[in-house]
């Protein structure tokens, strides 16, 4: 594992497209449902190389979602794939009566979450899904940091019989877990070890947070990281433990602040173990679209704001 963020950059959907395909080769149970978004996806190396498991269902995310119910009570496992946007907003009413009720072994990814969507528009961003897909009963959430991350996290859902919701971003980030990462539902992982403050962080927001930590160490800041890729279910052991050695926190998340990583760890902290806490993402509005560099600094998400957000709890100890 590094401590040290690297240079080495690489998509979580190239991760996604070869861990795939591996697994609609390997198990015959597995089906790939696609939202007409393969291309952008890159689930489209299913249907060009294993195409009698690749069912293309258009843009029609609640039939496909309703589809990849049926399949599931046959013993298949589909594989939901689509934008962020589209699974938590536009099909939300068959993922939760038809798919989180009867605890079924349905696998939905969405892609391009949060700010970064690649120019598409804010009709296809997701600030919500975290918030979203929490609340449903039976659900496991999972928002991975990098492409070694991603392919852990698919291949542990592979193995798990229920629901599972998978948070993509579309662009390449740096690669922060050697290939002998484990992935642990329900755990946390310490990046970064500190003293004065700990970040606790979730997806894309961790490659930021490493390297506001980095720039505070220069500082005399000793910050620690954590890195919480299973949102639910929530690492609270680890939060905990976090309030008690550095006694205040900073949240990130590339998700509105209200009801993503933020609102789960506060939700702890307040029963268990009050200190003062900073919460870093989306304020209460609507985004938009444009340049990465710029969305992140508009929206107070870059690796800048989550500095300043430690400097902010630090007074507050």
């Amino acid at each position: 594992m590094k401590t040290i963020l690297s240079t080495k950059k690489e998509t979580m959907r190239d991760a996604l497209s070869k861990t795939i395909l591996r697994l609609s080769e390997e198990d015959e149970n597995v089906y790939v449902l696609d939202g007409d978004l393969a291309t952008s996806t890159k689930v489209d190396i299913v249907a060009n190389e294993n195409p009698e498991k690749f069912l293309q269902m258009g843009i029609a995310e609640q039939n496909m979602m309703s589809v990849a119910s049926g399949l599931a009570t046959t013993g298949l496992q589909p594989w939901a794939f689509t934008f962020a946007a589209f699974l938590s907003k536009r099909a939300i009413d068959q993922i939760q009566v038809q798919i989180a009720q009867p605890n079924l072994n349905v696998k939905m990814v969405g892609g391009y979450s949060g700010l970064l969507t690649g120019l598409t528009g804010k009709t296809h961003q997701s600030l919500e899904d975290i918030a979203i897909f929490r609340t449903l009963a039976n659900m496991v959430v999972l928002a991975p940091a990098d492409s070694t991350e991603v392919e852990k996290v698919m291949e542990f859902a592979h193995q798990y019989d229920g629901p599972v919701y998978i948070r993509l971003a579309r662009d390449a980030y740096p690669v922060i877990f050697s290939d002998d990462y484990q992935f642990e539902l329900g755990k946390a992982v310490t990046l970064k070890e500190g003293s004065d403050v700990t970040i606790i962080s979730t997806g894309t927001q961790t490659s930021r947070s490493l390297e506001a930590a980095e720039k505070l160490e220069s500082e005399g800041i000793s910050v620690a990281v954590v890195h919480m890729p299973s949102i639910k279910p929530l690492d609270k052991e680890a939060i905990v433990k976090a309030a008690e050695s550095t006694g205040a926190i900073v949240t990130a998340e590339e998700h509105s602040i209200i009801g993503g990583l933020g609102s789960a760890v506060a939700e702890t902290l307040v029963e268990e173990k009050p200190v003062p806490m900073v919460r870093v993402g989306v304020r209460d509005r609507n985004a938009e679209s444009g340049p990465n560099e710029a969305m992140l600094q508009k929206y107070e998400i870059s690796s800048d704001y989550v500095a300043a957000a430690v400097k902010k709890v630090l007074k507050k100890k």
